[in-house]
């Protein structure tokens, strides 16, 4: 059987093809060592690609003319095997070289800029209209610019949800990568062309992170870093991670699909996972760390913001990695926002069992405001601010209600009055529950009964402030368990009025100083002047005493004097007014009657303003 007859005629073409290759082999030429074929004239490129076409023909036809049992068929494949081989190795060196020359680093705050832009879908004509879009198409460093994705049917901007994809390389560039690759792939040289270029890019994509300010830190690393450290680098990390999810990785993507798309799907996605696996699992590893990291109160909030930004990705981390080969980034970044979920349902039930165990015994100053009634009250109206996402993450009651009853350390909740609340919102109760009975223990710490009400009702009123000063806080907790808050703190301040007072106004009673005898009653002096210094005595202490008490609140300290005033003024302006002569028609008169009515109205005006009388004094001289 004869070989076929177009035999010379390939010959012919084959050694014309052969010359080509063998003037650009760089193992040969020093000039072929120093120049680039694709940066010199287009000409010269088009005939080494025609070139590398004739000799990958050549070798299908050597393989042809083998089964012909040609006498030098096997020198002839040999021949074309190393030529191809020389063609393939200087095909690598170039399509590595286009790859560094056209690589350059993006600008990362316009990248900010672009990731947090409006996520709405825009036609080509809205785009051609707007002339924020507008710029020199010659501009090698525009690289924001909204690209066409060409497809078969027509050319529209691609903005799928949030993801901007922006061009990485020039039209040209792409072109000829793709002109390399598919000869590259098509001589079996698919593993060298997918190494070479995962290997440009993803040194790409390193150089795009350190610049947003991305590290690589391990699992451990993270772990042990101080929380306020970490805190900055989360907020980092959230601005950074939308950034390479929906324009770096995205972008990344986009080019596999321009350069590897006439190859075939399973190659383009082969070279997007080569040049973002590694820097997507850097990226991820951060959120992984701090959902296993050791749990306490004021992580909370950190953790909820990176479970809504990793929310809000999700689906765009979904679109990016649709592909089998990207599955575990899939299921990665879903299994991290489960475990942020857990964390952050597992730090409110520790927040809750924090606030009713807090230790401290020693007793606040004055009875203010406890620095415990501060910070919880402060961390729930922050927890408020979160109401959208931990109203879906927290779906259970608070652990307590009826089973806890009879136990003296726990207090008790009863659901039945709460009915219709979301679990979030009884949760947010419980907490207050748990730290008026905190508070409760803390007021006992109290020598002066007195004091300890006037505690509790500072912190109840602070808890009152709290809850309607945050119209999301009030809408969960409800007006009525508000109201019942309110009357607490009412009361408390009634028992402090009670405790102090009944014993003051007692001085001022009519019994007891009345005498009566055979022939004449009247009043008994010696009864009265111990009476009027039973008084003085009694004002004094109170004065001295309840002027270092604090009441943070103007309104309520202002309102508790007046109706201390209320209570106490007009008693003792009667008792003086039933009295007095009988004090000033004897000896000594001042040693009784010691203030006058306008004495103790100012008097008054100490009270609860957390400092000595001397210093009150002081100020009136002034």
């Amino acid at each position: 059987m004869e070989p076929p007859e177009n035999s010379n005629k390939d010959s012919n073409g084959y050694e014309s093809a052969e010359k080509i290759i063998l003037r650009w082999d760089s193992t040969a030429s020093e000039e072929a060592r120093e120049r680039m074929i694709f940066e010199t004239d287009r000409q010269e490129a088009d005939l080494y690609l025609q070139a590398v076409d004739e000799i990958q023909r050549s070798l299908s036809n050597a393989s042809i003319s083998t089964s012909f049992n040609n006498n030098n068929a096997a020198d002839d494949q040999s021949k074309v095997n190393t030529t191809i081989q020389i063609a393939m190795a200087r095909l690598e060196d170039e399509f590595r070289n286009i790859l560094i020359t056209n690589t350059s680093a993006l600008e990362t705050d316009s990248l900010f800029d672009l990731s947090s832009s409006s996520t709405s879908t825009l036609s080509l004509h809205e785009l051609e209209e707007d002339d924020s879009l507008s710029n020199d198409n010659n501009s090698s460093n525009n690289l924001l610019q909204l690209q066409h994705c060409e497809s078969s049917d027509s050319s529209s901007y691609r903005s799928t949800s949030s993801i901007r994809e922006v061009d990485l390389m020039p039209a040209e560039a792409i072109c000829d990568l793709q002109a390399i690759a598919m000869r590259m792939i098509s001589s079996g040289y698919l593993r060298e062309c997918i190494q070479v270029y995962g290997s440009i890019r993803k040194s790409a994509v390193d150089s795009s992170f350190r610049k947003l300010g991305i590290e690589k830190l391990s699992i451990g690393d993270i772990q042990r870093l101080e929380w306020e450290a970490l805190e900055r680098k989360i907020r980092r990390w959230i601005r950074a991670a939308k950034v390479c999810v929906r324009i770096l990785f995205a972008s990344e993507k986009k080019l596999c699909e321009q350069i590897f798309e006439c190859v075939g799907t399973d190659i383009d996605d082969a070279c997007f996972m080569e040049t973002v696996k590694g820097p997507a699992i850097q990226l991820f590893n951060f959120a992984e760390a701090i959902s296993i990291n050791r749990r306490s109160p004021e992580k909370l909030f950190k953790i909820l913001d990176l479970h809504d930004a990793l929310m809000d990705l999700l689906p765009d981390i979904e679109g990016v990695f649709d592909s089998k080969s990207s599955d575990s980034i899939r299921v990665q970044a879903a299994e991290i926002l489960s475990r942020l979920a857990e964390a952050a349902r597992g730090i409110l039930s520790e927040f809750e069992n924090a606030v009713l165990r807090e230790p401290s015994r020693v007793p606040v100053p004055g009875g203010t405001v406890h620095p415990l009634t501060r910070y919880v009250m402060n961390y729930i109206s922050l927890i408020s601010d979160y109401k959208q996402t931990l109203i879906e993450l927290i779906m259970s009651k608070p652990s307590t209600g009826s089973r806890y009853s009879g136990d003296p350390s726990t207090p008790d909740m009863e659901f039945a009055e709460l009915e219709g609340k979301t679990p979030l919102a009884l949760h947010l109760i419980w907490i207050i529950v748990v730290l008026q009975f905190n508070l409760e223990g803390k007021s006992k710490h109290y020598r002066d009964t007195s004091l300890a009400h006037l505690f509790i009702m500072n912190n109840v009123h602070y808890i009152v402030q709290k809850v309607k000063g945050s119209p999301e806080l009030r809408e969960m907790i409800g007006d009525d368990y508000l109201r019942k808050l309110t009357g607490k703190f009412r009361q408390a301040a009634t028992s402090y009025q009670r405790a102090t007072w009944v014993s003051v106004l007692y001085c001022l009673r009519d019994e007891g100083l009345h005498v009566s005898g055979g022939f004449s009653s009247g009043v008994s002096k010696s009864a009265l002047r111990e009476r009027f210094k039973t008084f003085n005595a009694m004002f004094e202490e109170v004065h001295r005493t309840q002027a270092i008490w604090l009441i943070p609140d103007v309104q309520l300290r202002e309102e508790l004097r007046i109706s201390i005033s209320e209570k106490l003024i007009p008693a003792y302006r009667s008792f003086l007014g039933r009295f007095r002569s009988h004090i000033e028609s004897g000896k000594h008169p001042e040693n009784y009657i010691k203030y006058s009515v306008e004495d103790l109205e100012t008097a008054v005006l100490d009270f609860f303003e957390g400092y000595p009388v001397s210093q009150h004094l002081r100020r009136r001289s002034q």
